[in-house]
């Protein structure tokens, strides 16, 4: 069994797992998929993602199919910015509606080195643009559908496509009251105007890898046209990325930021702290509660 193959034959994955033919390692760390390593033959690793339920080697209590366009969205956002030719980007082997099968990637402490090169690839990442805010197709987030409807005005299009529709799932879920939907309503959503920028959309400090010698990877993207302040905001999320200001630093002799762009972290990080609402329940309240608090 080697690489070659399975790239020319991936939908012989659930065959050779099911009877055992290739070694898999379970790998944690994702909440909403199924994450293993596997080792061929020839001692190549890989890394396999598949949904609760699917194909993985991994037993779950409840199997359910993958929503349909969940790995095709994501493989598209792996090779858009991979093209990028800045942070790097596993390369993607198989992708099918089950699976995507990718390199692996060794972990590594992060260090100011790396910090400094991840803030240099962003600002190249970003640059690279997009052709509107958006995307052609629609995406998901975490599992939950992502509105890519284009548009060309940024806080019309991030209030109609990221915030509203987290915000109904929200209360749907109990996880914010009607009342705060109403509050949430009515924010000022403003920012500089930019060209859509090519961003990886949910750069939670997490869905950085930091690799050997001093290499950032990025990873699980939503891949989208959007504002670049979003990516900057939400590497500041759940404790923030480490050698932070580094990060900054770097980013802005490649591609510097306005000014102001701080004020704006808690209007950018909103959207994703919806879905954590939507996804986790009602503890994420004060949070969103909070990050709408400074645009009212």
């Amino acid at each position: 069994m080697d690489l070659p193959f399975l790239r020319a034959n991936p939908h012989l994955l659930p065959t050779f797992l099911a009877h055992q033919r290739l070694r898999t390692t379970p790998v944690a760390g994702g909440s909403i998929s199924v994450a293993e390593r596997i080792v061929l033959d020839d001692g190549t690793h890989l890394f396999l993602k598949t949904w609760p339920g699917g194909i993985s080697a991994v037993p779950t209590a409840e199997p359910a199919p993958a929503p349909p366009g969940l790995f095709e969205a994501e493989a598209d956002g792996l090779r858009w910015l991979r093209a990028a030719g800045g942070v790097a980007v596993p390369e993607l082997y198989a992708q099918t509606g089950e699976l995507l099968l990718m390199q692996w990637v060794d972990h590594a402490d992060p260090t100011a080195v790396a910090a400094e090169r991840f803030g240099a690839g962003l600002a190249v990442t970003h640059g690279a643009g997009a052709p509107e805010f958006g995307a052609a197709t629609e995406g998901f987030l975490a599992g939950l559908p992502l509105d890519n409807t284009p548009g060309d005005d940024w806080p019309t299009w991030y209030r109609e496509h990221r915030i509203l529709p987290y915000l109904k799932l929200a209360v749907d879920a109990g996880a914010l009251d009607p009342a705060d939907a109403t509050y949430i309503e009515s924010i000022h959503i403003e920012a500089p105007t930019e060209p859509p920028a090519r961003i990886h959309g949910d750069l939670w400090p997490g869905n950085i890898v930091w690799g050997p010698v001093d290499v950032p990877w990025l990873i699980d993207p939503a891949a989208h046209g959007g504002h670049r302040e979003t990516d900057l905001a939400t590497l500041f999320l759940f404790g923030g990325a480490p050698f932070s200001a580094r990060i900054i630093a770097a980013y802005n002799e490649i591609h510097p930021l306005d000014p102001g762009w701080r004020t704006r972290i808690p209007l950018h990080q909103l959207h994703l702290l919806l879905a954590h609402a939507v996804l986790f329940g009602r503890p994420y309240r004060s949070a969103v509660l909070d990050a709408a608090a400074h645009y009212r």
